[in-house]
């Protein structure tokens, strides 16, 4: 599956906890990496350097939906429920 045209819901929406070139302490969840094109286009996409976890991630028409809008609630649901629960 091709990435939809200034969409990067993948690159944003979830956190990366692994340092990433610029972004030495990962990044959080919400947050645009710092490797995002003007045409909101990974500059590490294919790259040795890309983190693995991104590497992992495939596209697929259940997480990328119709619209950016889809597939960034997809990817925001996904970043809760895999949070760790907070003990009182």
């Amino acid at each position: 599956m091709e990435c939809r045209p200034q969409c990067a819901a993948c690159c944003i929406a979830p956190s990366i906890s692994s340092p990433i070139p610029g972004m030495p302490a990962g990044k959080p969840a919400g947050v645009h990496r710092v490797q995002l094109d003007a045409q909101l286009r990974c500059r590490l996409f294919g790259r040795p350097e890309r983190p693995a976890v991104c590497q992992s991630l495939q596209s697929e028409a259940t997480m990328c939906g119709s619209s950016r809008q889809q597939a960034m609630h997809w990817l925001q649901t996904l970043e809760l429920q895999t949070q760790p629960v907070a003990r009182a």
